[in-house]
């Protein structure tokens, strides 16, 4: 779903075939950047994790090799953006995932808008703190819905501490930092609840619920209670 929502932002914005300038930042295992790779955009990751950025590598080194060259990984902080790159230094800048594991974003999103061009596309991927009490009262697990009503925080999957965000206060923090909400998409509205370990050839109809999410993540009032965020926001 990101992906394809990533795409549309992209084709809306720029001019077809134009090869872009595209930071990643808590690339992870490198997914993102190694399609936009592939798809002929030059790449910079950044990851704090030395185990994920190995994974990357590895990802990485069974490219072709003009895929390869497209690619740059850096291991760093990425609230520390502006001790590597210079300003207005991306055309992109993808922070997806990341988010939730910091404890205060505003200076983190700011270096971001900092190194990215004017005009330029900044895509977040973040917990829907609008809609933690969902998975909870879908399991029918009420007193953790209850309390979740009013929290940010909550224990994601593999069990680790994160926190949530809000999309009115993301809103207004876009605003400030000068990269101003231009989009956003519910991820992730009716599968959230699905087993981790579920795999795609095991999803009877996948199409049809994939046709369903994508619907979904762009329709009032669903995509307001989807688990994930997608902003894009754009740079003055």
């Amino acid at each position: 779903m990101v992906a394809r929502q990533l795409d549309e932002q992209i084709t809306a914005r720029f001019p077809v075939g134009r090869r872009l300038r595209v930071l990643d930042v808590g690339l992870g295992q490198g997914t993102q950047a190694l399609r936009l790779a592939r798809g002929g955009h030059e790449v910079t990751g950044v990851e704090s994790d030395p185990a994920m950025l190995e994974t990357a590598r590895a990802a990485l080194s069974v490219e072709p090799e003009g895929i390869r060259e497209r690619v740059r990984l850096v291991e760093g902080d990425g609230r520390e953006t502006g001790r590597y790159f210079d300003a207005g230094s991306f055309d992109v800048v993808l922070c997806h995932g990341v988010l939730m594991y910091v404890a205060d974003p505003d200076a983190l999103l700011a270096g971001l808008a900092r190194v990215l061009a004017p005009g330029g596309l900044l895509s977040l991927l973040v917990r829907n703190g609008d809609a933690l009490a969902m998975r909870r009262g879908l399991s029918g697990d009420w007193e953790g819905a209850l309390a979740a009503f009013d929290a940010t925080g909550y224990t994601n999957r593999l069990g680790l501490t994160a926190r949530a965000d809000r999309r009115e206060t993301l809103t207004a923090t876009l605003s400030a930092i000068g990269a101003p909400l231009h989009a956003w998409y519910g991820v992730r509205v009716f599968t959230d609840t699905a087993p981790d370990e579920t795999k795609a050839s095991d999803v009877p109809d996948l199409d049809r619920l994939l046709a369903v999410e994508v619907r979904a993540g762009r329709t009032d009032p669903y995509r307001a209670v989807a688990a994930l965020l997608h902003l894009c926001g754009v740079r003055d």
